[in-house]
């Protein structure tokens, strides 16, 4: 059943996960997560056709997209003004290219939204931005219910400070020494599950997105000391929520990563409840998700710096 090769540290990019074909009988319902970078900013220049013949080969009922706003004008880091960014505006369009009709924008506080779109209506629940001065989430974060079968299912997405440093942090030297970015990934992602799942008492939950953090359960790929602060924020979900993380319980045994810099920050968790009805899960690095790196501009990569998530349920 499993879907993702082992991966040493020292394995390169080009052995990382495989697409595995999709159940025919019962048609399982297909989740994709990804983080597109700068609103798949690689895919501008050819009005986005190999990222929804891509999309539309994996069949997904729900998608989650994190930073899913256009930035910058295609091949630069030129930054476009607001009246010319094709998305979020245009999310509906794009995705009626691959087939859903339904779309949800999460909270926007700058440049990187989340957007959910579905083949079935979605209930927006919450568009979160955190508050001033002390739990502000940095890329905002979203809530929200589609129907999967008989089950309604909650989706809970965010993506959590990316600097070492505190988000508003004065002195960012000092708040990288004291590990600042750490802690405030802590703190959104706290922040985040106590106004979702934090007031629930029953229900299926599904929480995923770019954390920017490291969980300890990959620290064969990392070889951390077991108290570093990079694992704040992972521990949170593993010790003080419910979730379980899908990807490392399917694949227990496998060095798992999600970017092109050989780490895993992109995570799908679900209750336990949810996990006995997943038929497969899957970071998956193919012939067009695998990164490569922009020639010319440092930190851009085709078709994105991370790689997507698929999980497969069968309800």
């Amino acid at each position: 059943m499993k879907r993702v090769l082992v991966l040493a540290a020292t394995l390169m990019l080009a052995a990382c996960s495989q697409i595995g074909t999709r159940q025919k009988a019962g048609e399982p319902f297909r989740l994709l997560f990804w983080n597109i970078q700068n609103g798949m900013w690689s895919g501008q220049g050819e009005n986005y056709n190999s990222f929804v013949d891509w999309v539309k080969a994996q069949n997904p009922d729900v998608c989650v997209w994190c930073e899913a706003r256009t930035i910058y004008y295609e091949g630069t880091r030129d930054k476009m003004p607001v009246e010319q960014k094709y998305l979020v505006d245009h999310w509906p369009e794009l995705a009626a290219r691959y087939g859903h009709k339904y779309v949800y924008v999460g909270g926007m506080r700058d440049n990187y939204p989340q957007v959910v779109t579905s083949r079935t209506p979605i209930h927006g629940m919450a568009q979160m931005v955190g508050a001033e001065p002390d739990s502000v989430v940095s890329h905002g974060a979203l809530w929200a219910q589609v129907q999967a079968g008989k089950r309604v299912l909650n989706i809970v997405a965010l993506h959590t400070w990316p600097h070492p440093y505190a988000f508003g942090a004065e002195d960012q030297e000092a708040s990288t020494a004291a590990h600042g970015g750490d802690a405030y990934r802590k703190m959104e992602v706290e922040y985040v599950c106590k106004h979702t799942i934090g007031n629930a008492t029953e229900g299926n939950w599904l929480m995923m997105g770019d954390f920017n953090s490291l969980s300890r359960t990959d620290n064969a790929l990392y070889g951390l000391p077991a108290d570093d602060p990079k694992f704040q924020a992972q521990d949170y979900m593993h010790d003080h929520t419910p979730y379980w993380d899908i990807i490392k319980r399917w694949n227990p045994e496998d060095v798992i990563i999600s970017t092109v810099d050989n780490t895993r920050y992109d995570y799908v968790f679900c209750t336990p409840d949810l996990f006995p009805t997943i038929t497969d899960a899957r970071i998956v690095g193919d012939g067009y998700t695998k990164p490569v790196r922009d020639a010319n501009i440092r930190g851009f990569c085709h078709p994105s710096d991370h790689m997507p998530i698929i999980v497969d349920f069968e309800f």
